[in-house]
């Protein structure tokens, strides 16, 4: 543990000097301000004048869902293929840290970078609470949500940066892979019903609607939990095999 907690900090640290994840940040932020103010990512509830107005920021969360394919696969392709082009990667292995410690501890730290950009976007639903109602358990809820989409995508971009020495082809990799998990609900009916439900199934977004809804199932955690078990096991194992050559 004390050795993936020093990796975690190493890593975590490494953001806040990195350009690449400032820029990245920034285009994030921007975007999803420039979504929020002009494209309607939040919604007022119509009511009677004598009841107080409602409001929602349901939108705002499945347009971070959308930006996430571009965000995490950004702040992870170098998490592994940075350090082999470099040559540090067969220096950390020869150290006396276990594989899953190191898949770990950068798993770890890229998801706490990801925990610290949601934080800065709670200026949207505060901003929106000044409009009217806003029921914080929703919003609590989403960001639940949004965590459980984060884990599962940084694991795919784990696993992305672990078969390549190049930044580029890894984000390649990691989209190219996450691309089918957040858009297979969408066509899922075009495949009849057995079919479809398994695409319905292996999709993110109606497991993140069903917890975005308030309702934390233990189905929908596990779904996300899984996907990212799978694909940090793929990583330790390619970590691994190379050790062994």
């Amino acid at each position: 543990m004390n050795r993936t907690l020093a990796i975690f900090k190493r890593e975590f640290a490494a953001y806040f000097g990195s350009p690449l994840a400032y820029t990245v940040t920034t285009f994030f932020l921007v975007l999803l301000g420039l979504l929020f103010f002009f494209g309607g990512l939040y919604q007022i509830v119509g009511r009677p004048f004598y009841m107080p107005r409602v409001v929602a920021v349901d939108n705002m969360f499945n347009a971070s869902q959308l930006l996430f394919l571009l965000l995490i696969p950004a702040l992870t392709m170098r998490l592994f293929a940075e350090e082999r082009r470099s040559g540090t990667l067969e220096l950390l292995t020869t150290l006396p840290v276990r594989d899953i410690e190191i898949v770990m501890g950068k798993y770890l730290a890229a998801f706490g970078y990801v925990v610290f950009v949601l934080l800065l976007t709670l200026v949207y639903p505060i901003y929106v609470s000044t409009l009217g109602n806003l029921d914080w358990g929703a919003v609590t809820a989403g960001y639940v949500g949004l965590g459980l989409v984060a884990l599962a995508t940084l694991a795919i971009g784990v696993f992305a940066s672990s078969i390549t020495q190049h930044q580029v082809l890894a984000f390649v990799v990691a989209v190219a892979i996450t691309f089918p998990f957040y858009l297979l609900h969408m066509v899922s009916f075009q495949f009849g019903v057995g079919a479809g439900n398994v695409l319905n199934f292996l999709a993110f977004r109606p497991h993140f609607d069903g917890i975005a809804r308030g309702v934390i199932d233990t189905g929908d955690m596990c779904y996300f939990l899984g996907v990212s078990a799978i694909f940090l096991f793929l990583a330790h194992r390619l970590l691994g095999g190379r050790r062994w050559r």
